[in-house]
C-alpha cells in the first residue's frame, strides 16, 4: 500500500533562535519512501542535518524573527500489514542485554520508575514474562488512562498519568514504558505518523502519535497503549528515552507554535 503523509508547522520567534529538529522520518524508513522526504523552510535558513545517538535524523536551524513554516509531504510504501504479535517472545536476563540496551531500563525525565516500582510489581509481579507481560501492562494503561486531547500537559510524567488518569498518546506511551522498566523490560518512545487506516476515521484533527518498543526475544516489537490493538500504516520518526529525546523541536530561546497541520492518509 501507499501512504502520503507530510505536516505544516509554523513557529514565531522574537529574535533569532537556535532549534533543533526531530522531523524526519527514522533512517530504517527512507528504504520504503517512493518520493523525496525533505524538510523545507518558507524562508532562507540554513539547516544542517545530523544523525543523534538513538540513530534519528535530526535538523539544526537558527530561527529568524518573525514566522517561519516548516514543512514536508512524501509517499511512501508500507506493507499494509498490521503491528506483528510475536506470543512466544520471551524476556532477557539483564545479564544477556546488548549494552546499548540497557539504558531503557533506566528512569528518564518522563519516567519515573522511582515512583512507580512497587506499583508495578504489585501489579505485574505474577504475570507471564516475555510478551504476555508486556502486553498485560498494556492492558492496564490503556485502562489506566482516558484519552483526551483538553487534558494534555506537557509535564506530566508517568507518575502523573497514572495518578491524573488522563491524557493524550505521550501518556500512554511513557506509562507503558516505565512500567516495563520496572519489570526489567527494556522499553523505548517511539512517535511518527498513523493514520486512520484499516480503522473507522475519527473527526479529531491529525496528529502525530506516540508508542513505544518493548525490547523481547533479541528484537524490539512494537506495542501501542492507546490503541491496544495492532495498527497499520505506522511511518516511524524517532525513537528515546522518552518524550524529551524525539521532541519535533527545541528552542533555545522564546518561541511560540503558530501552526499545525499533519498529513497522514492512504492513497491508490
Amino acid at each position: 500500500m501507499k501512504i502520503r503523509a507530510g505536516f505544516n508547522l509554523a513557529y514565531e520567534c522574537w529574535q533569532p533562535t537556535p532549534m533543533l529538529l526531530v522531523l524526519n522520518i527514522h533512517p530504517s524508513r527512507r528504504v520504503d519512501l517512493l518520493t523525496p522526504q525533505v524538510v523545507g523552510f518558507d524562508r532562507p535558513i540554513e539547516a544542517r542535518d545530523y544523525v543523534d545517538g538513538f540513530g534519528n535524523a535530526c535538523t539544526r536551524i537558527t530561527a529568524p524573527p518573525g514566522i517561519t513554516t516548516i514543512s514536508t509531504l512524501f509517499d511512501i510504501h508500507d506493507t499494509g500489514r498490521p503491528d506483528p504479535v510475536m506470543a512466544e517472545a520471551a524476556q532477557h536476563d539483564i545479564k544477556d542485554l546488548p549494552d546499548e540496551v540497557l539504558v531503557y531500563l533506566l528512569g528518564s525525565r518522563y519516567c519515573d520508575t522511582d515512583r512507580l516500582g512497587d506499583v508495578a510489581w504489585n501489579l505485574f509481579g505474577n504475570t507471564p514474562t516475555g510478551w504476555a507481560r508486556v502486553q498485560a501492562i498494556c492492558d492496564y494503561a490503556h485502562q489506566q488512562i482516558a484519552f483526551n486531547y483538553q487534558n494534555a500537559d506537557a509535564t506530566r510524567t508517568a507518575f502523573g498519568g497514572y495518578t491524573d488518569r488522563t491524557g493524550v498518546c505521550r501518556d500512554f506511551a511513557h506509562l507503558a514504558i516505565t512500567l516495563c522498566r520496572c519489570m526489567n523490560i527494556p522499553a523505548r518512545y517511539c512517535t511518527g505518523y498513523l493514520g486512520d487506516i484499516g480503522v473507522p476515521p475519527v473527526p479529531d484533527p491529525m496528529d502525530f502519535s506516540a508508542w513505544f518498543e518493548a525490547y523481547l526475544g533479541g528484537h524490539w516489537y512494537t506495542f501501542d497503549a492507546r490503541h491496544n490493538k495492532p495498527r497499520i500504516g505506522r511511518i516511524l520518526m524517532a525513537t528515546g528515552r522518552d518524550a524529551t529525546d524525539v521532541a519535533l523541536s527545541t528552542s533555545f530561546g522564546a518561541s511560540r507554535l503558530a501552526k499545525f497541520e499533519v498529513i497522514t492518509e492512504e492513497i491508490s
